[in-house]
């Protein structure tokens, strides 16, 4: 365990540092470069239910907000357009992008007439949506559709506040099983490694899994910011405990890429943590495939080149940047050229495999003379599989220990989300202490039921 609380320590404090914003910049982004290809990152901000583990930029639903927000989006998309970028996919998250879908039905058949080069769209959904009559026409617009589930696991749902709102898992399963075949891909997005779920838990869940006909799923390790840790802490009575985490994800991972006749899944591993029945399926984590991405949306982080630049976190400070006539960037973070090589190489070992060839052509070294530290570190502890001048692959420990840099990578992200909350306009702030008051209450009663029940 020591290699791994080393990387965990020494990733997460560079996260933080990294994405901490340095104060407001111009109000645009740049033009693309020449040859670049960019995903479009499309962020839909509104939920029912603000669950307490989640630091994603995301507000309480409020119909009169979310229009003014759709149709600030859209301009925003013609300015992305107006820059000169053409992007070949995009992904559409939140939030709940489904939560009106009359306007996202709308944004997507505008983006596609900005964005002809677009061929594959993925969008997220949340439970209480999977309705063939209302997915009807999206499904002719999205090839990848990805529902939020987090838990088959009746008890942590009640927990998250999601049980009275999204129904139970036994709900939830037989929604997926109506409207999976609607969509080329259907993913189930879960998350591992919440206070007191066990080993046990999670290969129930992977049961449950197996019964809905969805063709993947994504397994995220919690990703808890302080903020979310401490709340999570008071709905789930415990610590995140990272010392069991990776027993549940050797757990999930075996269980999930066993064969069907050894009671596996027979799922293929696509990234450290997304399993698929096709090898060559849409996979959640467009990192893997999109070094650099642009962000149309409240708090969306745009990756171009070493630079990130940070949209307004505010739902009216976003609306009334786009009003004015200008783009949402709030702020821009230069990673540098050496953090923009580390971000690199997580990333391409998050997909399993690093092309050292492409390596050496784009930098003029094989990557374990361009950074020797970094993989010295890593090859040390046993991360590699094949280890060549072709690529690097990863072993059982190698998947964890990336798993490891992802997790703190993404905690450095949130934690920078919690900050600038704190900077949100008072009735905007007040809206996430009221939710935040929901979830202690849900969990309450969570707990009454519990004992009524022995």
């Amino acid at each position: 365990m020591l290699s791994e609380r080393l990387l965990s320590k020494t990733v997460g404090i560079g996260a933080r540092q990294l994405f901490r914003s340095k104060g407001e910049c111009a109000r645009t982004l740049p033009a693309p470069e020449a040859g670049h290809e960019y995903l479009l990152y499309v962020h839909i901000p509104f939920c029912d239910v603000l669950c307490p583990y989640c630091s994603f930029t995301r507000f309480p639903f409020r119909e009169e907000a979310a229009r003014r927000y759709f149709e600030a989006l859209r301009r925003e998309l013609k300015m992305i357009h107006d820059l000169g970028y053409q992007p070949p996919s995009a992904y559409i998250g939140g939030g709940t992008p489904t939560i009106m879908m009359d306007e996202l039905e709308r944004t997507i058949d505008y983006m596609r007439e900005l964005f002809p080069t677009i061929k594959e769209v993925s969008s997220e959904t949340n439970p209480p949506h999977l309705d063939r009559e209302r997915l009807k026409r999206l499904s002719h617009m999205v090839q990848r559709f990805s529902v939020g589930v987090q838990s088959f696991d009746n008890t942590l749902l009640k927990r998250m506040d999601r049980y009275n709102k999204y129904g139970s898992a036994e709900e939830i399963v037989e929604r997926i099983q109506s409207v999976h075949d609607m969509f080329d891909t259907f993913n189930v997005d879960m998350i591992f490694n919440f206070p007191g779920q066990t080993p046990e838990m999670v290969s129930r869940d992977i049961d449950v899994f197996r019964t809905t006909g969805a063709n993947q799923i994504t397994y995220y390790p919690l990703m808890a910011s302080p903020g979310s840790e401490k709340l999570m802490q008071t709905c789930f009575h415990g610590q995140v405990d990272y010392n069991l985490e990776k027993d549940l994800y050797n757990t999930l991972f075996d269980k999930m890429t066993a064969p069907v006749e050894k009671g596996g899944a027979g799922f293929y591993a696509t990234d450290v943590y997304t399993f698929a029945k096709d090898r060559d399926a849409m996979i959640d984590e467009y990192v893997v495939d999109y070094g650099e991405y642009v962000a149309a949306g409240c708090g969306g982080y745009s990756f171009l080149g070493d630079d990130i630049y940070t949209n307004d976190s505010s739902l009216d400070g976003y609306c009334r940047r786009i009003e004015e006539g200008t783009m949402s960037v709030a702020s821009h973070i230069s990673m540098g050229h050496a953090n923009g090589k580390r971000y690199r190489m997580g990333r391409e070992l998050f997909g399993l495999r690093l092309d050292n060839r492409a390596w050496r052509r784009d930098f003029g070294k094989y990557i374990q003379y361009d950074m020797p530290v970094e993989y010295g570190y890593l090859a040390a502890n046993g991360a590699f599989d094949k280890n060549n001048a072709d690529e690097l692959t990863l072993t059982r420990k190698g998947r964890y220990l990336v798993l490891v840099m992802m997790r703190q990578i993404f905690i450095g992200m949130n934690t920078e989300r919690d900050r600038l909350r704190t900077l949100l306009p008072e009735c905007e702030r007040k809206m996430f202490a009221d939710s935040a008051a929901k979830q202690i209450a849900a969990a309450k009663a969570a707990d009454e039921a519990a004992g009524a029940d022995q």
